[in-house]
């Protein structure tokens, strides 16, 4: 059964529109055959879907959650400890399976290929501006240029936001450039105890997406509402019983 899911995974997207076809139109957003239980699975759907949100995306069954095979989901024990193997694939997704990382999608997070990442990239900074001079937006992403990567919390505290709730506000800003694609997630990072045993939900690690992916990652000849257009064409494909409100909200 599971060699023949390899099998089916690997064939012609026809397949991965019928299995989300299929995913979507049921409540449970279980269908079996196509159930993510791997780190390598979760790169392979996203190289297959280019476009993937990690949790609740308002189309029912397209997210990695939603995925997830039954004996994968998050569980927490009677101690307060959790095991959740999405969350912990998703810095081996970025690293090792050349996801791009980031809250892309109505400020929330997920994965995009690189297939089509500079296709995404084109079309949001056409709509995002770069941010204004010496505005706080500024500061944080010359800062984050200045050291190369950083670590959220370092950043917010190279930053000078160190202050009373200036947490939320440095989040809020940080998220208004993921969604510029002006910043993105390298990595995770995760704190050890005494024992070296890695706990905790993790540490995002910064940087810019040229510094990361590359200029050459970033050039196209189309133009933003050509690429636009080239999203949403492959988005009616692979999720035909969408909206155009539920598609055009991902996009932008």
């Amino acid at each position: 059964m599971y060699s023949q899911t390899l099998k089916h995974e690997k064939e012609t997207m026809n397949s991965v529109r019928d299995y989300l076809l299929n995913l979507y139109r049921q409540n449970d957003g279980t269908s079996g055959q196509y159930e993510i239980s791997s780190c390598p699975q979760l790169i392979e759907r996203v190289q297959q879907l280019g476009f993937l949100p990690l949790l609740d995306s308002g189309i029912v069954g397209y997210c990695a959650e939603e995925m997830m095979a039954p004996d994968y989901h998050y569980v927490q024990f009677d101690d307060g400890s959790w095991e959740w193997p999405l969350w912990t694939w998703k810095g081996p997704a970025i690293t090792e399976g050349g996801c791009v990382y980031g809250k892309f999608f109505g400020g929330k997070a997920g994965f995009i290929s690189r297939d089509w990442w500079r296709d995404f990239y084109n079309y949001r900074r056409s709509i995002y501006p770069q941010p204004e001079s010496g505005s706080v937006e500024e500061v944080i992403l010359t800062t984050l240029r200045e050291q190369g990567s950083a670590i959220a919390r370092d950043l917010r505290a190279a930053c000078g936001m160190t202050g009373p709730r200036m947490r939320s506000r440095f989040d809020a800003y940080v998220n208004r450039l993921q969604m510029g694609c002006y910043i993105v997630t390298e990595d995770f990072v995760y704190p050890r105890d005494k024992h070296g045993k890695q706990y905790g939900f993790g540490w995002q690690l910064l940087n810019t997406p040229e510094n990361l992916l590359g200029r050459e990652a970033h050039s196209t000849i189309r133009t933003p509402q050509e690429s636009y257009e080239r999203i949403l064409a492959h988005l009616h494909a692979i999720l035909p019983d969408a909206t155009e409100k539920q598609l055009s909200k991902l996009i932008k």
